[in-house]
């Protein structure tokens, strides 16, 4: 049972959160899920409801024990450490609200995990896939998922990104405003070959254009959810042969990898894919590099 005063501690910092940080609503959701767990299990631990001025107390043994009892349950490093981090978050925010001291539960550090490389596509994976969910039984379906799909590959968008264009976007500029993760804005190039697309797609559904509806709508009319785009892509790959990383995210793997691959700059692709930092950009260099060795490997003679 959470402490009235530390529920309501927390449904404020989520809605701090969401408003001056501009989180999206699936971080709020994962943020109150993360504090839920975190203060449930303080509470047991220590066996009495925990107010705010409570959480003076914590100690690193408190948060490695929070940390132990998580991966019992079978959480893995990565998501453990992101889970620590909205611990952390919350418990910086509260210390400056309510004057507390918790430099100590704060200095605790989160699990080391070793990140694993994006898993993009080759050019002719991708394009097969396209090609794949174009084929339909329902054409305007078939459209409508093979112009998304190529706006992701052609683009580097997110999915959410892509589903969140209004009928009011269409036609597109020819740098396209893209408002992603923190509320950061950035400029995206739109291929020939994606306006094409979207515009067969309009051309085709019973919903036609309009500007005051979402672009890409779903099979009752309504906004198109990411679900249904990773079934179709779930669909495709099957079908192909590919691999279960073959999702809608490895299509924006793959518009960064081949960029790469053709002699793109990591500032500029870092830019295009809305990365706040450099160092999530670089991780990329890490699937050219390992393509490279695997195509030296495979070449040389005494490989």
């Amino acid at each position: 049972m959470m402490a009235p005063a530390t529920a309501d501690a927390l449904h404020r910092w989520l809605e701090t959160e969401a408003a001056a940080r501009d989180r999206s609503d699936h971080t709020v959701t994962a943020y109150r899920a993360d504090l839920v767990a975190f203060l449930q299990f303080i509470a047991a631990h220590w066996g009495e409801p925990v107010p705010p001025a409570a959480l003076a107390r914590l100690r690193q043994t408190d948060m490695r024990a929070f940390a132990a009892s998580e991966r019992g349950r079978g959480l893995g490093a990565r998501s453990l450490a992101r889970r620590m981090s909205g611990v952390r978050s919350f418990l910086r925010w509260i210390s400056d609200r309510e004057g507390l001291d918790l430099s100590a539960a704060l200095s605790t550090r989160s699990p080391k995990y070793s990140r694993s490389l994006p898993r993009p596509l080759t050019p002719l994976q991708a394009q097969d896939t396209l090609d794949r969910v174009a084929d339909h039984a329902t054409p305007w379906v078939g459209a409508r998922d093979l112009a998304v799909l190529t706006l992701l590959w052609g683009s580097g968008l997110r999915i959410s990104e892509a589903l969140a264009l209004e009928g009011a976007d269409w036609p597109f500029p020819e740098g396209l405003i893209i408002r992603g993760k923190g509320g950061r804005e950035r400029q995206v190039p739109v291929l020939p070959v994606a306006r094409d697309a979207i515009a067969a797609y309009l051309r085709l559904c019973p919903w036609g254009h309009r500007t005051d509806a979402p672009l890409f709508r779903g099979i009752r009319g309504g906004r198109l959810t990411a679900s249904a785009v990773e079934g179709a892509m779930r669909q495709a790959r099957a079908a192909i042969g590919l691999p279960a990383s073959a999702t809608p995210h490895a299509l924006r793997h793959s518009f960064a990898t081949h960029l790469l691959s053709a002699g793109g700059d990591l500032r500029t692709i870092q830019e295009l894919l809305g990365h706040a930092s450099l160092s999530t950009t670089q991780v990329y260099t890490g699937v050219d590099d390992a393509r490279l060795m695997a195509v030296y490997r495979a070449a040389h003679p005494r490989g």
